[in-house]
C-alpha cells in the first residue's frame, strides 16, 4: 500500500521509519501545507499525520484512503464522521508519552522551587563569588514535601503525576471530574480544589468545557504563592488572565508548554508576563517517547494489512 507521512518534522529526524517502510511503500514530508495536502494525498492508501487536518474535503479527493493513523494521542485533526460514513478506518496512540509529560511536570517544579536559572544566573554573575560565607541565600528554596499537589485531569498522565509526587511527600488533590457529573468523595469541588493546592497540574483535554477553565476568577482563588502548570492544551488557561495574574502577584510563578496558538506570534501576552517558563510544546518529545510513538503507529499498520484492524486502538 502507499503511505504519506506528512508532517515528519513533529516526529524528529533522530527516529527510524524502518518498522512502517517495511510494511508499505512509505512517502514522507517534514511539513505540509494546506495547499499542498491535497496533491500529496490523492493516490494515498494510508497518511499518517500529526497535526495535518484531514477533513471531509481531503477525504474527498483522497479516492484510495483506507486507513489514517493519527501520530498523537488527539485526534481533533480529523473529521472521524465522514470516515465512518467512507469506512476508512482511524487510529490514534495511547499512552506514548506519559513518562515523558510527568517529568517535564517535575522539572518545572523543581526548578521553580529550588529557584535553580535565578540561582545559576547569579553566581556566574559573581554574586557567589562576593559572598561572605560559603553559601548564598539569595533566592527562595521550598521543600515538596507538605505540599499540596492539585491535578486537573486525572488520567494516565495524571495518575502518574500523583505517583511522583507521592514519592516527594506531596499531599495529591483531585479536581473534580470535568467530564463525568457523578461526585467522587476522592474529588475535590473545583472551588475549595483550587483554594488548596500549592502547585496546580493541568492533565484533561481541551474541549467546550475546558476551554478558558482557569481564568480571571479560578486564577483570584488560588494561593498567592501557588504556581500553575499547564502541559496539556494551550486555551484552557486564559493567557491575558494568566499575564495579569503574574503582574499582579495573585500567584507566584507559571509554567507553560502550551499556547492558545503554535507557533506563536512575538506579541503573545504572555511572553511580557514575569515568573513564567514557556517551552514550546516538548513535554512529550522525550526520545523514548516519540520512538513508543512511531512503534504504535507501525503497530496499528501491521495490524489493518492483516486484517486484525479490530485490534487497533481506533478513535
Amino acid at each position: 500500500m502507499t503511505a504519506v507521512l506528512l508532517d515528519k518534522s513533529t516526529i524528529g529526524n533522530d527516529i527510524s521509519l524502518q518498522d512502517i517502510e517495511n510494511q508499505c511503500e512509505l512517502i514522507s514530508y517534514d511539513t505540509t501545507s494546506e495547499k499542498e495536502v491535497f496533491d500529496r494525498i490523492k493516490n494515498a492508501e494510508i497518511i499518517i499525520t500529526n497535526k495535518v487536518i484531514i477533513g471531509k474535503t481531503e477525504m474527498q479527493v483522497a479516492e484510495n484512503l483506507k486507513l489514517i493513523c493519527v501520530a498523537a494521542t488527539g485526534y481533533n485533526n480529523i473529521d472521524i464522521e465522514e470516515a465512518k460514513k467512507r469506512n476508512i478506518v482511524v487510529s490514534n496512540v495511547k499512552d506514548y508519552s506519559t513518562d515523558s509529560v510527568a517529568q517535564t511536570v517535575f522539572g518545572y517544579i523543581l526548578a521553580i522551587l529550588n529557584s535553580m536559572a535565578d540561582t545559576a544566573h547569579d553566581v556566574k554573575n559573581g554574586l557567589w563569588q562576593k559572598s561572605p560565607v560559603f553559601t548564598m541565600l539569595n533566592h527562595p528554596f521550598i521543600e515538596l514535601k507538605g505540599k499540596n499537589l492539585g491535578i486537573i485531569g486525572y488520567g494516565t498522565i495524571g495518575k502518574r503525576v500523583a505517583e511522583i509526587g507521592k514519592v516527594f511527600g506531596m499531599n495529591i488533590l483531585i479536581s473534580e471530574s470535568l467530564q463525568n457529573s457523578k461526585s467522587s468523595p476522592a474529588r475535590l469541588p473545583l472551588k475549595e480544589f483550587l483554594q488548596q493546592s500549592d502547585i496546580l497540574t493541568i492533565h484533561t483535554p481541551l474541549t467546550e468545557r475546558t476551554k478558558n477553565l482557569i481564568s480571571e476568577k479560578e486564577l483570584k482563588l488560588m494561593k498567592k504563592s501557588a504556581v500553575l502548570i499547564n502541559a496539556a492544551r494551550g486555551g484552557i488557561v486564559n493567557e491575558q488572565d494568566l499575564h495579569d495574574a503574574l503582574v499582579n502577584k495573585e500567584i507566584s510563578y507559571a509554567a507553560v508548554d502550551v499556547l492558545t496558538q503554535e507557533p506563536p506570534k512575538n506579541n503573545n501576552i504572555l511572553f511580557k508576563a514575569p515568573n513564567i517558563i514557556i517551552t514550546p510544546h516538548i513535554a512529550w518529545t522525550s526520545f523514548e517517547a516519540r520512538q513508543k510513538l512511531l512503534a504504535g503507529i507501525s503497530e496499528n499498520i501491521k495490524l489493518f494489512l492483516t486484517g486484525s484492524g479490530k485490534e487497533i486502538d481506533l478513535c
